[in-house]
């Protein structure tokens, strides 16, 4: 049963500005905040944020406007605008207010699209899974992630990892992720991935500067050192792209599920905050097709799950493993959203 609670979205920035707050980002606060007292100037945003169909939190309708607002300051058109993100000081409340009423198209245009977020840093809560799944399993990884954005996290093994003191990954890399690790260590153990490949329904390509402007504006403008380990997977996506799919996740999965599998590989399904994006519907298509497919697991052609995942209450960020074939499942960690923080429980 979906136990997610529905804010009324008149009161989503709001409700996301004290999520912002107490989440390290001050800034972005306090423009939420701001943007909540100005929205009247931009009569189709407001319109927009007021009468939004859907659950609002789930669509991360905040962060949309948000973004909306951190393109146009990367862009230069609003030279006030760029100068407030730049120094992170200023008149907010004036600003946005006549950002509003210039752009007033270019922000609702933008919020009608989805979120594209492919936050970097979550990969290490992957790495430690895929690392104790390596112990348990003595076997490689095989990765299909649905919800791929840029497929970022299907480069994971291509990037250095401290967790917590044990090293993991590629330490050539030009992306390092040290997370705040709470809890024991993790035991170290090859990152391995043979194989990988993801899908969705709008794959962005690490080579146009779109795409790279889209996701750049996705990041909190308070957070330099996430945009630059976003900058730098990047440019490791563009030397080593990654294979995304462009289709419906639901109908991707089964036919990659059916397909033979290699003894002595563990097949790896991935999603990080994709779940609260699909309606109910389709989130138990997804799932069906994993547990249908555990269901023909055997121990020389295992499957596990991974997932890094609000709770249906969105009080808590869980990394989960699911093992076939004998159906285990585990919360390995509570994690931060976007990955600073990992409290290791596995």
């Amino acid at each position: 049963m979906n136990m997610m609670v529905r804010v009324p979205a008149h009161g989503e920035l709001r409700r996301q500005s004290r999520i912002a707050r107490a989440l390290g980002s001050p800034f972005v606060a306090a423009v939420l905040e701001a943007g909540d007292r100005q929205l009247h100037h931009g009569p189709r945003t407001s319109d927009l944020v007021r009468n939004w169909p859907d659950d609002p939190s789930a669509a991360a309708l905040a962060m949309r406007f948000n973004a909306a607002l951190h393109a146009l300051a990367r862009r230069g058109d609003i030279p006030a605008l760029s100068a407030l993100y730049r120094s992170g000081h200023g008149d907010l409340d004036d600003v946005i207010a006549r950002t509003l009423a210039a752009q007033d198209g270019f922000i609702a245009r933008w919020m009608q699209t989805p979120t594209q977020t492919n936050e970097v840093a979550r990969a290490a809560a992957f790495a430690a899974a895929l690392m104790l799944l390596r112990r348990e399993t003595g076997m490689p990884a095989e990765l299909l992630e649905i919800g791929s954005s840029c497929g970022l996290n299907l480069n994971l093994a291509r990037y250095a990892y401290d967790l917590g003191g044990t090293p993991a990954g590629d330490w050539d890399s030009p992306v390092r992720i040290r997370p705040d690790w709470r809890g024991e260590s993790p035991m170290g153990a090859p990152l391995e991935v043979i194989d990988a490949r993801g899908v969705d329904l709008n794959p962005l390509d690490a080579g146009d500067p779109g795409a790279r402007a889209r996701l750049l504006a996705f990041v909190w403008a308070d957070q330099p050192r996430r945009i630059e380990r976003l900058k730098a997977a990047l440019r490791v996506a563009c030397a080593y792209p990654p294979q995304v799919d462009r289709a419906d996740a639901t109908l991707w999965l089964p036919d990659r599920l059916a397909e033979a599998q290699r003894p002595g590989v563990c097949r790896v399904v991935l999603h990080s905050m994709v779940l609260q994006y699909l309606g109910a519907a389709n989130r138990a298509a997804v799932v069906d097709a994993i547990e249908a497919a555990g269901m023909q697991a055997t121990d020389a052609r295992p499957l596990a799950r991974i997932g890094f995942e609000w709770t249906p209450a969105r009080d808590e960020v869980h990394l989960s493993l699911t093992r076939w074939p004998s159906g285990e499942r585990r919360v390995l960690a509570v994690c931060h959203p976007y990955g600073d923080w990992i409290d290791w429980r596995g």
